[in-house]
C-alpha cells in the first residue's frame, strides 16, 4: 500500500491515506461490497477540533439528496449540521459514535471513526485530487480561522 499523503496545516499534519477516495466536503470514502463507508478526513477533524456530540436526523435505509441535512455534530469549535455528500441511500450509522464520538478525534478516525455507510453512484476525488483541493483552499481557510480567533 502506498504511503499516506500529508497536507501541512501550519505545524500540523493531516494524513490522507491513498487506499480510499475523498469529497470536496472533506469526507473519506472506503468502498465495500455495494456501499461506501464514510468518515471525516484528518483535515476536517483538525478544523473541528474535539468532537463531543453527534446525532443523526434520519433513520438507516433512508434515501437522501445531495446536501440534505442528515445530522448534527458538536465540537469545541461549533455546532454544525451534517449533510449528505451525494444522492443515494444511508444504510447504517456507526452506533458506537453516538455514545462516544472520541474515535473521530483520534488517529483511528480512518478506521473506528467512520460515520455511516451509504449507497451512491457519485464519483469521488482521488487522494491526489483531494490534496489539490486542500492546497487551493488553504489560504482562505487560514483567513477564516484567523477571523474566528480575533
Amino acid at each position: 500500500m502506498p504511503d499516506d499523503l500529508v497536507f501541512m496545516m501550519g505545524n500540523f499534519e493531516a494524513r490522507i491515506p491513498q487506499d480510499r477516495v475523498y469529497s470536496k466536503s472533506h469526507l473519506w470514502f472506503m468502498q465495500g461490497e455495494g456501499h461506501w463507508r464514510v468518515g471525516f478526513s484528518a483535515y476536517s477533524v483538525r478544523l473541528l477540533q474535539d468532537v463531543y456530540f453527534l446525532d443523526w436526523a434520519i433513520d438507516p435505509f433512508t434515501p437522501v439528496q445531495e446536501k440534505q441535512k442528515i445530522g448534527e455534530i458538536e465540537s469545541s469549535k461549533a455546532l454544525s449540521d451534517l449533510y449528505a455528500p451525494s444522492e443515494g441511500r444511508i444504510l447504517e450509522f456507526n452506533e458506537e459514535l453516538l455514545n462516544d464520538p472520541s474515535a473521530i478525534n483520534q488517529a483511528d478516525n480512518y478506521d473506528k471513526g467512520w460515520l455511516f455507510e451509504m449507497e451512491s453512484a457519485a464519483q469521488w476525488l482521488t487522494p491526489t485530487e483531494y490534496m489539490q483541493v486542500l492546497d487551493d483552499g488553504w489560504e482562505q481557510t487560514q483567513r477564516i480561522i484567523k477571523g474566528q480567533l480575533n
